[in-house]
Protein backbone atom coordinates (compact mmCIF):
# COMPACT_ATOMS: atom_id res chain seq x y z
CA UNK A 1 0.00 0.00 0.00
CA UNK A 2 2.63 2.53 0.80
CA UNK A 3 4.74 1.34 -2.09
CA UNK A 4 1.30 2.15 -4.18
CA UNK A 5 0.84 5.50 -2.69
CA UNK A 6 4.86 6.54 -3.32
CA UNK A 7 4.41 5.41 -6.58
CA UNK A 8 1.41 7.59 -7.36
CA UNK A 9 2.60 10.60 -5.90
CA UNK A 10 5.88 10.20 -7.23
CA UNK A 11 4.62 10.14 -11.02
CA UNK A 12 2.36 13.14 -9.80
CA UNK A 13 5.34 14.64 -8.94
CA UNK A 14 7.26 14.06 -12.14
CA UNK A 15 3.93 15.13 -14.29
CA UNK A 16 4.42 18.39 -12.45
CA UNK A 17 7.53 19.00 -13.10
CA UNK A 18 7.79 17.90 -16.67
CA UNK A 19 5.04 20.67 -16.89
CA UNK A 20 6.56 23.08 -15.58
CA UNK A 21 9.63 22.46 -17.78
CA UNK A 22 7.13 22.64 -20.85
CA UNK A 23 6.09 26.39 -19.59
CA UNK A 24 9.55 27.49 -19.05
CA UNK A 25 10.65 26.15 -22.59
CA UNK A 26 7.15 27.26 -23.82
CA UNK A 27 7.93 31.10 -22.30
CA UNK A 28 11.49 31.21 -23.72
CA UNK A 29 10.00 30.46 -27.37
CA UNK A 30 7.28 32.69 -27.10
CA UNK A 31 6.42 34.05 -29.35
CA UNK A 32 6.84 31.29 -32.35
CA UNK A 33 3.65 31.88 -34.24
CA UNK A 34 0.91 34.38 -34.49
CA UNK A 35 -0.69 35.94 -31.77
CA UNK A 36 -4.32 36.88 -32.17
CA UNK A 37 -6.30 40.23 -29.81
CA UNK A 38 -9.64 39.57 -29.41
CA UNK A 39 -11.34 43.11 -29.66
CA UNK A 40 -14.86 43.44 -28.00
CA UNK A 41 -16.26 46.02 -30.34
CA UNK A 42 -16.09 46.72 -34.13
CA UNK A 43 -13.04 48.38 -36.67
CA UNK A 44 -12.78 52.15 -36.60
CA UNK A 45 -13.54 52.49 -33.05
CA UNK A 46 -10.69 53.24 -29.81
CA UNK A 47 -10.68 50.06 -28.51
CA UNK A 48 -9.76 48.56 -32.37
CA UNK A 49 -7.40 51.31 -33.03
CA UNK A 50 -5.84 50.79 -29.66
CA UNK A 51 -5.75 47.09 -30.16
CA UNK A 52 -4.34 47.67 -33.86
CA UNK A 53 -1.48 50.12 -32.51
CA UNK A 54 -0.07 48.07 -30.01
CA UNK A 55 -0.40 45.43 -32.19
CA UNK A 56 2.10 46.38 -34.64
CA UNK A 57 4.28 47.59 -32.16
CA UNK A 58 4.42 43.43 -31.52
CA UNK A 59 5.12 42.56 -34.75
CA UNK A 60 8.09 45.47 -35.02
CA UNK A 61 9.44 43.29 -31.52
CA UNK A 62 8.94 40.30 -32.04
CA UNK A 63 8.87 39.64 -36.00
CA UNK A 64 5.89 37.38 -35.69
CA UNK A 65 2.12 38.49 -37.26
CA UNK A 66 -0.43 39.95 -34.80
CA UNK A 67 -3.94 39.73 -36.39
CA UNK A 68 -6.72 41.92 -34.57
CA UNK A 69 -10.12 39.73 -34.56
CA UNK A 70 -12.99 41.93 -33.99
CA UNK A 71 -15.75 40.30 -32.12
CA UNK A 72 -18.33 42.52 -31.41
CA UNK A 73 -21.81 41.97 -30.14
CA UNK A 74 -23.89 41.79 -26.43
CA UNK A 75 -22.20 45.39 -25.19
CA UNK A 76 -18.49 43.31 -25.46
CA UNK A 77 -19.67 40.20 -24.20
CA UNK A 78 -19.10 37.81 -26.76
CA UNK A 79 -15.56 38.69 -27.85
CA UNK A 80 -14.42 38.58 -24.21
CA UNK A 81 -16.43 35.26 -23.32
CA UNK A 82 -14.50 34.01 -26.26
CA UNK A 83 -11.50 35.36 -24.99
CA UNK A 84 -11.66 33.63 -21.80
CA UNK A 85 -12.56 30.59 -22.96
CA UNK A 86 -9.12 30.16 -25.48
CA UNK A 87 -5.98 28.46 -25.20
CA UNK A 88 -4.32 30.02 -22.00
CA UNK A 89 -1.08 29.92 -23.91
CA UNK A 90 -0.41 33.63 -24.96
CA UNK A 91 -1.65 32.83 -28.09
CA UNK A 92 -5.00 34.87 -27.94
CA UNK A 93 -5.27 37.77 -25.99
CA UNK A 94 -7.60 40.23 -25.22
CA UNK A 95 -8.57 43.69 -25.53
CA UNK A 96 -11.52 45.24 -23.99
CA UNK A 97 -13.16 48.15 -21.82
CA UNK A 98 -15.03 48.26 -18.49
CA UNK A 99 -18.48 48.12 -19.82
CA UNK A 100 -17.93 43.63 -20.77
CA UNK A 101 -15.45 44.00 -17.26
CA UNK A 102 -16.89 46.14 -15.00
CA UNK A 103 -20.84 46.58 -15.90
CA UNK A 104 -22.13 43.49 -17.97
CA UNK A 105 -21.43 41.20 -14.31
CA UNK A 106 -23.99 43.29 -12.31
CA UNK A 107 -26.55 43.83 -15.75
CA UNK A 108 -26.77 40.72 -17.16
CA UNK A 109 -28.23 37.83 -14.91
CA UNK A 110 -26.51 34.96 -16.76
CA UNK A 111 -23.22 36.05 -17.75
CA UNK A 112 -20.77 33.17 -18.89
CA UNK A 113 -17.53 34.58 -17.89
CA UNK A 114 -16.18 35.95 -14.82
CA UNK A 115 -13.66 39.22 -15.46
CA UNK A 116 -11.48 38.24 -12.66
CA UNK A 117 -10.94 34.17 -12.43
CA UNK A 118 -11.48 33.80 -16.21
CA UNK A 119 -8.97 36.69 -17.03
CA UNK A 120 -5.36 37.81 -16.75
CA UNK A 121 -4.69 40.98 -16.21
CA UNK A 122 -1.43 41.74 -18.51
CA UNK A 123 -2.27 45.94 -18.25
CA UNK A 124 -4.10 48.70 -18.64
CA UNK A 125 -3.52 50.49 -22.01
CA UNK A 126 -5.62 53.68 -21.76
CA UNK A 127 -8.40 56.00 -20.39
CA UNK A 128 -11.04 58.46 -21.87
CA UNK A 129 -12.29 60.52 -19.32
CA UNK A 130 -15.93 61.64 -19.95
CA UNK A 131 -17.12 65.52 -19.80
CA UNK A 132 -20.25 67.11 -18.52
CA UNK A 133 -21.91 68.80 -20.82
CA UNK A 134 -25.33 70.75 -21.87
CA UNK A 135 -27.19 72.76 -24.40
CA UNK A 136 -26.01 76.19 -24.36
CA UNK A 137 -29.90 77.18 -23.99
CA UNK A 138 -29.55 75.37 -20.58
CA UNK A 139 -29.59 78.56 -18.20
CA UNK A 140 -26.42 77.30 -15.86
CA UNK A 141 -22.96 78.23 -17.26
CA UNK A 142 -21.13 76.15 -14.14
CA UNK A 143 -21.49 72.61 -12.58
CA UNK A 144 -22.72 74.38 -9.24
CA UNK A 145 -25.39 76.29 -10.95
CA UNK A 146 -26.48 72.95 -13.15
CA UNK A 147 -26.98 70.98 -10.21
CA UNK A 148 -28.59 74.09 -8.36
CA UNK A 149 -30.96 74.24 -11.45
CA UNK A 150 -31.63 70.44 -11.32
CA UNK A 151 -32.02 70.47 -7.42
CA UNK A 152 -34.56 73.39 -8.12
CA UNK A 153 -36.23 71.15 -10.92
CA UNK A 154 -36.22 67.54 -9.55
CA UNK A 155 -37.45 65.01 -12.48
CA UNK A 156 -37.53 68.16 -15.28
CA UNK A 157 -34.13 68.15 -16.69
CA UNK A 158 -33.20 64.68 -19.14
CA UNK A 159 -30.15 63.61 -19.98
CA UNK A 160 -28.95 61.46 -23.09
CA UNK A 161 -26.94 58.19 -22.80
CA UNK A 162 -25.66 56.15 -25.91
CA UNK A 163 -28.62 53.23 -24.80
CA UNK A 164 -29.39 51.55 -21.62
CA UNK A 165 -26.38 49.84 -19.20
CA UNK A 166 -24.16 51.93 -21.53
CA UNK A 167 -20.85 53.84 -19.78
CA UNK A 168 -22.82 57.59 -20.32
CA UNK A 169 -26.28 55.71 -18.76
CA UNK A 170 -24.42 55.09 -15.24
CA UNK A 171 -22.11 57.93 -15.49
CA UNK A 172 -25.56 59.87 -15.39
CA UNK A 173 -26.76 57.39 -12.34
CA UNK A 174 -23.62 58.36 -10.39
CA UNK A 175 -23.31 62.37 -11.34
CA UNK A 176 -27.11 61.81 -9.69
CA UNK A 177 -26.19 59.63 -6.56
CA UNK A 178 -22.94 62.25 -6.03
CA UNK A 179 -24.67 65.35 -6.66
CA UNK A 180 -28.37 64.79 -5.01
CA UNK A 181 -30.06 65.24 -7.83
CA UNK A 182 -32.99 63.74 -9.90
CA UNK A 183 -32.72 63.64 -13.93
CA UNK A 184 -34.76 61.76 -16.72
CA UNK A 185 -32.94 59.01 -18.31
CA UNK A 186 -33.42 59.24 -22.05
CA UNK A 187 -31.52 56.53 -23.71
CA UNK A 188 -30.41 56.58 -27.72
CA UNK A 189 -28.73 54.52 -30.21
CA UNK A 190 -24.99 55.60 -29.26
CA UNK A 191 -22.93 58.16 -28.21
CA UNK A 192 -23.20 60.74 -31.54
CA UNK A 193 -27.37 60.14 -31.43
CA UNK A 194 -27.81 61.24 -28.12
CA UNK A 195 -24.59 64.07 -28.16
CA UNK A 196 -26.86 65.28 -31.41
CA UNK A 197 -29.89 64.97 -28.84
CA UNK A 198 -28.18 67.42 -26.56
CA UNK A 199 -27.43 69.67 -28.78
CA UNK A 200 -31.10 69.76 -30.71
CA UNK A 201 -32.27 70.30 -27.45
CA UNK A 202 -34.55 67.15 -26.95
CA UNK A 203 -32.15 66.67 -23.96
CA UNK A 204 -30.43 68.58 -21.52
CA UNK A 205 -27.53 67.26 -20.41
CA UNK A 206 -25.20 64.75 -21.32
CA UNK A 207 -22.03 63.40 -20.01
CA UNK A 208 -19.71 61.04 -22.81
CA UNK A 209 -16.54 60.79 -24.27
CA UNK A 210 -14.37 63.03 -25.89
CA UNK A 211 -14.44 61.67 -29.18
CA UNK A 212 -18.03 62.92 -29.86
CA UNK A 213 -18.03 66.17 -27.54
CA UNK A 214 -15.00 67.77 -27.63
CA UNK A 215 -15.52 69.08 -31.63
CA UNK A 216 -19.12 70.05 -30.54
CA UNK A 217 -17.61 72.47 -27.83
CA UNK A 218 -15.33 74.16 -30.16
CA UNK A 219 -17.87 74.49 -32.49
CA UNK A 220 -19.83 76.16 -29.43
CA UNK A 221 -22.45 73.68 -29.69
CA UNK A 222 -22.63 72.47 -26.31
CA UNK A 223 -21.13 74.00 -23.12
CA UNK A 224 -18.27 71.71 -21.15
CA UNK A 225 -19.19 72.55 -17.44
CA UNK A 226 -16.76 69.69 -15.97
CA UNK A 227 -14.06 67.42 -16.98
CA UNK A 228 -14.71 63.76 -14.91
CA UNK A 229 -11.25 63.42 -14.08
CA UNK A 230 -8.54 64.23 -11.34
CA UNK A 231 -7.01 66.58 -13.46
CA UNK A 232 -7.58 69.18 -16.32
CA UNK A 233 -7.65 67.31 -19.94
CA UNK A 234 -5.30 68.88 -22.83
CA UNK A 235 -8.75 68.18 -25.08
CA UNK A 236 -10.39 70.78 -23.22
CA UNK A 237 -7.82 72.59 -20.86
CA UNK A 238 -10.26 75.40 -19.51
CA UNK A 239 -13.07 73.01 -18.50
CA UNK A 240 -12.41 72.54 -14.51
CA UNK A 241 -12.42 69.17 -13.14
CA UNK A 242 -15.71 68.15 -11.53
CA UNK A 243 -13.92 68.29 -8.08
CA UNK A 244 -12.51 72.11 -8.92
CA UNK A 245 -16.17 72.86 -9.93
CA UNK A 246 -17.80 71.59 -6.63
CA UNK A 247 -18.23 68.04 -7.30
CA UNK A 248 -15.71 66.53 -5.79
CA UNK A 249 -14.33 63.01 -6.64
CA UNK A 250 -16.24 62.63 -9.45
CA UNK A 251 -14.28 60.53 -12.15
CA UNK A 252 -16.12 58.72 -14.51
CA UNK A 253 -14.31 57.44 -18.25
CA UNK A 254 -13.90 54.49 -20.05
CA UNK A 255 -11.09 53.04 -19.72
CA UNK A 256 -9.21 49.62 -21.86
CA UNK A 257 -6.89 46.94 -20.92
CA UNK A 258 -4.61 43.93 -22.11
CA UNK A 259 -5.63 40.42 -20.31
CA UNK A 260 -4.86 36.78 -21.41
CA UNK A 261 -6.96 33.80 -20.18
CA UNK A 262 -6.38 32.88 -16.89
CA UNK A 263 -3.84 29.87 -16.62
CA UNK A 264 -1.65 31.92 -19.14
CA UNK A 265 2.21 31.04 -17.63
CA UNK A 266 3.30 34.34 -15.56
CA UNK A 267 6.87 34.75 -17.66
CA UNK A 268 4.58 35.12 -20.68
CA UNK A 269 2.05 37.66 -19.23
CA UNK A 270 5.59 39.19 -17.64
CA UNK A 271 6.72 38.78 -21.40
CA UNK A 272 3.84 40.80 -23.12
CA UNK A 273 3.39 43.50 -20.15
CA UNK A 274 7.12 44.51 -20.53
CA UNK A 275 6.42 44.80 -24.24
CA UNK A 276 3.36 46.28 -24.40
CA UNK A 277 4.58 49.14 -21.54
CA UNK A 278 7.56 49.89 -23.69
CA UNK A 279 5.45 50.35 -26.76
CA UNK A 280 2.68 52.58 -24.93
CA UNK A 281 5.52 54.79 -23.37
CA UNK A 282 6.40 55.89 -26.99
CA UNK A 283 5.42 59.50 -28.39
CA UNK A 284 3.62 57.71 -31.45
CA UNK A 285 1.39 56.20 -29.72
CA UNK A 286 0.51 58.83 -27.44
CA UNK A 287 -0.43 60.70 -30.46
CA UNK A 288 -2.38 57.97 -31.67
CA UNK A 289 -3.94 57.30 -28.77
CA UNK A 290 -4.66 61.37 -28.51
CA UNK A 291 -6.53 61.38 -31.75
CA UNK A 292 -9.05 59.01 -30.15
CA UNK A 293 -9.62 60.76 -27.06
CA UNK A 294 -7.47 58.82 -24.73
CA UNK A 295 -4.46 58.58 -22.88
CA UNK A 296 -1.96 55.97 -22.57
CA UNK A 297 -1.95 54.95 -18.59
CA UNK A 298 0.26 51.73 -18.32
CA UNK A 299 0.46 49.37 -15.21
CA UNK A 300 1.60 46.45 -13.86
CA UNK A 301 -0.55 42.93 -14.31
CA UNK A 302 -1.10 43.38 -10.01
CA UNK A 303 -1.96 47.31 -10.46
CA UNK A 304 -4.14 46.34 -13.55
CA UNK A 305 -5.83 43.31 -11.27
CA UNK A 306 -6.56 45.63 -8.56
CA UNK A 307 -8.11 48.77 -10.58
CA UNK A 308 -10.52 46.29 -11.82
CA UNK A 309 -11.65 44.90 -8.89
CA UNK A 310 -11.62 48.34 -7.33
CA UNK A 311 -14.05 49.01 -10.39
CA UNK A 312 -16.22 46.08 -10.04
CA UNK A 313 -16.88 47.71 -6.47
CA UNK A 314 -17.62 51.10 -7.27
CA UNK A 315 -19.89 49.95 -10.58
CA UNK A 316 -21.38 47.35 -8.46
CA UNK A 317 -22.85 49.66 -6.02
CA UNK A 318 -23.95 52.30 -8.63
CA UNK A 319 -25.86 50.06 -10.46
CA UNK A 320 -27.37 48.41 -7.60
CA UNK A 321 -28.57 51.79 -6.29
CA UNK A 322 -29.97 52.41 -10.10
CA UNK A 323 -31.53 49.36 -10.72
CA UNK A 324 -30.28 49.21 -13.96
CA UNK A 325 -30.48 46.31 -16.13
CA UNK A 326 -29.49 44.76 -19.33
CA UNK A 327 -32.35 45.57 -21.98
Amino acid sequence: MIHSIFRVSLIVVIAMTAAAAYAQDAARTYPDRPIRIIVTFPPGGPTDIIARTVGQKLVEAWGQPVVVDNRAGAGGNIGTDLAAKSAPDGYTLLLSNFGPLAISPFVYAKLPYHPVQDLTPITLAATSWFFIVTNPAVPATTLKELIALAKAKPGQLAFASAGNASPSHLAGALFQSSAGIKLIHVPYKGGAPSVGAVIGGETQIAIESPPPIVPQVKAGKLRALGAARANRSPLLPDVPTANEAGLAGFEVGSWYGFHAPAGTPKTVINKLHAEMVKAMNTPELRERFASVGAETIASTPAQYGAFVESELKKWGAVIKAAGVKSD
